[in-house]
């Protein structure tokens, strides 16, 4: 009774939080290891949009978490042609020799890339783990740089990766609940995957061996995309999930729970105001927007300017009239000019809040003047009359 009354209050919070538009940011002075508090993170995919911040910059061991990026590796391998989903992988005596959750690959056994994503998604094997390093990599060495680059690449600027599994459960092995999102967007981009993570119970060899996804809310809950939830000493519960409706995705991860039910409630209730009280817009480009700027010591007297992509923002439910922008744009550049140098931007806000901002660029090359062309000039427009 007493822990229904705490996960319905914490409930209460998230909803209150939500509908009020806090976000409580978590002590940046504290990134110990040791910190041993909840630690938990909104955001949405497409824009990495935070929306909600408690101790997510904190680092803590991540255990076989770590597997996000294993399979996140695989997926671009496959996308790249290295490797293909119905390859036959090999496993060697070291795949054999890992312990810990598995599907029991024996020395020389081969299994499809197919079957081992199965194995570390839905199975959480640390053995299919490591088959899939050794086909992308050749090495678990060589692969575990391989998911430290790419951290770095995708701004996990807290994690660090000692191997493809997690088993050990090494504390040097570290991470934020931020930086996981960050992954878990990029994997969201893999539709490939998506089967594989929302499954609930499969087999591999047959019906020979069974395995059953630790995150429960592949089951039922709506929109559900992925990606991964369970249990270590030191991580304790933890879970990244990801739902998508009406082509909007959010990204929660719960790390340091202590009640798994609790933190299953809770990943739920994130999601659902997520959805419930946010909109992902993309914003108009401006009516009075100007299509050319003046240039001073250039051939030409002007140039055109156009606005660089638009990105989506993420905005609260029934704010979008209340969207402001302003245009910042000089009344003269200087030449020589490239395609693509940046002559302003476009800043939106609501309220005083800086939402999201673009460059206004150069559409063309313009070239700076000189007294021979502009001597070639002159004499072309005598030669024309």
């Amino acid at each position: 009774m007493l822990t229904r009354k705490i996960t319905a209050a914490f409930t209460a919070f998230v909803i209150v939080f939500f509908t009020f538009g806090k976000v409580v940011y978590c002590d940046n002075e504290n990134k110990d290891t040791a910190f041993k508090d909840k630690c938990v993170v909104m955001i949405e995919a497409s824009t990495k949009k935070v929306l909600y911040d408690y101790n997510s910059q904190i680092k803590v061991p991540i255990g076989t978490m770590n597997k996000l990026m294993t399979v996140l590796l695989t997926a671009e391998a496959i996308d790249r042609g290295d490797i293909a989903l119905d390859k036959t992988v090999k496993a060697s005596s070291y795949v054999n020799s890992l312990k810990g959750a598995s599907i029991w690959l024996m020395p020389g056994e081969g299994m499809s890339v197919s079957d081992l994503l199965k194995g570390v998604i839905i199975g959480n094997a640390n053995d299919a783990s490591a088959a899939l390093a050794e086909a992308v990599s050749s090495t678990e060495d060589d692969f575990v740089t391989l998911m430290n680059q790419r951290a770095t690449e995708l701004g996990m600027k807290n994690t660090v990766y000692t191997n493809c599994n997690g088993y050990y459960d090494d504390d040097k092995q570290i991470s934020t609940a931020y930086d996981i999102a960050l992954l878990c967007a990029e994997l969201s981009k893999h539709d490939f995957l998506q089967p594989y993570f929302t499954t609930w119970l499969d087999y591999v060899r047959g019906t020979e061996t069974e395995l059953v996804n630790a995150n429960t809310l592949v089951k039922n809950f709506n929109g559900i995309i992925g990606f991964k939830a369970g249990y270590t000493k030191n991580c304790h519960n933890f879970i990244a999930a990801g739902a998508e409706r009406n082509n909007v995705t959010y990204i929660t991860v719960l790390l340091n729970y202590s009640d798994k039910d609790e933190m299953f409630s809770s990943a739920k209730s994130f999601l659902n105001s997520g959805f419930a009280n946010y909109q992902l817009i993309k914003p108009d480009i401006p009516k009075e927007m100007p299509v050319r700027i003046k240039v001073k010591n250039g051939i030409d007297d002007e140039t055109d300017i156009i606005v660089s992509d638009m990105q989506n923002i993420v905005i609260p439910n029934g704010s979008f009239n209340n969207v402001k922008y302003s245009i910042i744009l000089p009344d003269y550049i200087y030449a020589p000019l490239k395609k693509g140098d940046k002559a302003g931007e476009i800043q939106y806000f609501l309220g005083d809040k800086l939402l999201f901002k673009c460059d206004i660029i150069i559409k063309n090359d313009t070239e700076e003047i000189t007294a021979f062309k502009a001597f070639i000039i002159l004499l072309k427009k005598m030669f024309s009359f």
